[in-house]
């Protein structure tokens, strides 16, 4: 899955840190998504999506294959 969660941090001036911790979760994690190397579950997608004032389809985009 596809996102534009880098993207939205640094829009924002926030590290992976700073997201991390308003997100409750590591900043490994938000690496992890960041690079695509893990999909976060639905109660997190709904958090990071709120986070930025956005629908999950608008941060998230499945691959296209």
């Amino acid at each position: 899955m596809k996102n534009r969660i880098s993207e939205l941090r640094k829009h924002r001036d926030w590290s992976q840190a700073d997201l991390a911790a308003k997100l409750s979760v590591s900043r490994q994690t938000v690496n992890a998504l960041e690079r695509g190397r893990y999909d976060p579950s639905l109660p997190l997608a709904f958090s990071i999506a709120r986070l930025f004032h956005m629908t999950i389809e608008e941060v998230f985009q499945p691959d296209q294959d």
